[in-house]
């Protein structure tokens, strides 16, 4: 009996992990073009986000170095978001399971902490590789993924492939908390006969609006965080961007809310729920295929 336990443990635990990885995947490689243009406009303190300036960006980028570098960056993306991903999964699977071990349900405050604590722990095992990721996506001398970490490293030292880490545990808590938390309480709500699975169209739309939740509460932080990352790259002084206060501050001060702390954050009403739906979706497809369940 405890052998057979042990192996469905490992068996589930090998699950998670590649459909966690298979989701992380598909998702961020769908969503690619557009990560990039928000990216561009989060670092940059002087380039206001509008719609048309994003297709502006985009169509220069196609037609001054074509439409395979509206991908750039993505091979240090899947290096990250592949294993970030296969933990956060895994870990919101192991916390579930832990936070309903006496009463065999999760109430509501469990199910965010759940999400929240597996956000936390994929973000800080992953973070060098966000950095990598930011970096590769903005400036065109960074090529190659070990060219880019030996230069950075060189000029720049260790401690600058964690720089804005702060923020993004901050924003990772709470995203993770919400998203997952949405996702998993539409799930359990549904009303569903047994032996029945929850359609295609469904998982895309709990999925959006856990993605357009979660993304929405947390975007300020996104936007520090990358400022953090790039800081100095665009003209800035770095010591603007040094700490989280300095760095709020002054996004607030010289830039406002809107445009400033939330820009591009209409790029992400599309892009968040897009690749939330797919991530949810494609991690409860295959995740059925090895275990024939699903997560709840």
């Amino acid at each position: 009996m405890r052998e057979k336990r042990a192996r469905r443990s490992k068996r589930d635990v090998f699950s998670n992990l590649v459909a966690g990885a298979c989701a992380g995947a598909v998702a961020k490689s769908t969503i690619a073009p557009f990560d990039r243009a928000k990216i561009f406009f989060q670092v940059s303190s002087k380039q206001e986000f509008s719609y048309k300036e994003c297709f502006r960006f985009l169509t220069y980028t196609v037609r001054e170095r074509g439409y395979g570098q509206l991908w750039k960056g993505n091979s240090a993306t899947m290096i990250r978001i592949m294993p970030y991903a296969a933990i956060s999964y895994l870990a919101n699977e192991h916390y579930k399971e832990y936070f309903k071990r006496d009463t065999g349900r999760l109430t509501h405050g469990k199910r965010f902490l759940a999400g929240s604590l597996a956000g936390l722990t994929a973000s800080f095992t992953t973070y060098a590789l966000e950095v990598l990721r930011a970096r590769m996506a903005i400036k065109p001398e960074y090529i190659g993924i070990k060219q880019s970490l030996v230069h950075i490293v060189r000029t720049e030292g260790v401690s600058s492939l964690y720089r804005g880490i702060t923020p993004t545990l901050l924003g990772v808590s709470v995203y993770g908390g919400f998203s997952f938390y949405v996702f998993g309480t539409l799930k359990q709500q549904h009303p569903l006969s047994p032996g029945d699975q929850l359609t295609l169209s469904y998982r895309v739309l709990y999925g959006a609006a856990a993605g357009l939740c979660g993304q929405s509460i947390s975007y300020p932080l996104d936007v520090v965080r990358r400022r953090m990352q790039t800081g100095g790259l665009h003209g800035d002084h770095l010591e603007r961007y040094s700490t989280l206060r300095k760095t709020i501050t002054h996004i607030y001060t010289h830039e406002g809310i809107k445009k400033g702390l939330y820009k591009g954050l209409s790029l992400n009403f599309i892009k968040g729920p897009v690749a939330a739906s797919i991530s949810y979706t494609v991690f409860d497809y295959v995740n059925h295929l090895f275990v024939g369940k699903e997560s709840v």
